[in-house]
């Protein structure tokens, strides 16, 4: 844990691309976190006026359903950063699982398991998640968060196995073998600590994908557009033509927070996947 602090705070202090991303990716959290305070229900509508432009009282403007777009983005925000954390979670899991067993056992396994990660690969995710709408009776958020699971793992799962591989011809490995240690010792005493830094990657990665997917699927209509999300929120100004009508903010102020989100957590990418290579990492002064 200490490593990971010294860690974080070199990268802070000598990476921009950290420290901006750090600093945005706080302010956002900090931003969602005041739904808990707000005064209207997430779902509620008509209780402000309608299309009412930036002011004091309504600091992002309403939308042409009576919504105060300050209040409905935090609930918007706070949904979407909790839906692709749930995602880049799980799919994370899995690829770890699938990541060292295939790389640790080799063999058979292995072969088996790079099929299965190279079958998931070349999967249309898109048409499948259209199909998935069209035969389910509903498709509300965990359960999309579990199918984009299902799916966001075998990139990550060869990335884990490449580095266990190289980690198994590695003397400290043949010496905790010889010495009697288990498998499921190797794994978490061994290589886990290892891996962790590109897991840790992988999942901001993974973050930026399930968000890309949800804004594209709420904005097609294939999720609840009743709960506010970057999506649907996005998806309510395209029906009822925001920038056509001229209320721009409302269809600016999604797109604004969407743009800060997914720059913020690219450059954190970025700068870590540059720190896992050992070609480009900093080293602390």
């Amino acid at each position: 844990m200490r490593k990971f602090w010294n860690t974080a705070l070199s990268l802070f202090k000598y990476d921009w691309r950290f420290r901006f991303s750090f600093i945005a990716i706080l302010f956002l959290i900090l931003f969602s976190v005041l739904s808990t305070f707000s005064p209207y229900d997430s779902r509620a509508s008509y209780y402000a006026p309608i299309n009412h432009p930036p002011s004091l009282k309504f600091l992002f403007g309403t939308n042409g359903r009576g919504q105060d777009l300050f209040w409905l983005m935090t609930f918007a925000l706070k949904n979407s950063l909790i839906f692709s954390l749930e995602v880049a979670l799980i799919s994370r899991i899995i690829a770890i699982i699938i990541g060292i067993t295939a790389g640790y056992k080799r063999g058979f396994l292995d072969q088996i398991l790079i099929v299965l990660c190279d079958s998931f690969i070349v999967l249309p995710l898109l048409p499948i998640l259209i199909f998935l709408k069209l035969i389910m009776k509903g498709l509300d958020f965990s359960t999309l968060a579990i199918i984009l699971s299902f799916f966001g793992w075998p990139w990550d799962a060869r990335l884990i196995r490449s580095q266990v591989l190289s980690l198994r011809n590695r003397i400290f490995t043949f010496s905790a073998i010889f010495s009697g240690r288990s498998t499921l010792g190797m794994i978490f005493s061994e290589y886990l600590p290892h891996i962790l830094p590109i897991t840790f990657a992988t999942t901001v990665n993974n973050m930026i994908w399930s968000l890309g997917f949800e804004v594209t699927l709420s904005i097609l209509g294939l999720t609840p557009i009743d709960i506010p999300t970057m999506g649907t929120v996005t998806y309510w100004a395209i029906q009822q033509q925001a920038f056509v009508m001229g209320i721009w903010w409302w269809l600016m102020v999604p797109i604004v927070f969407l743009i800060i989100l997914f720059i913020s957590l690219y450059f954190m990418f970025v700068s870590l996947s540059d720190f896992i290579d050992p070609r480009t990492r900093l080293v602390a002064k």
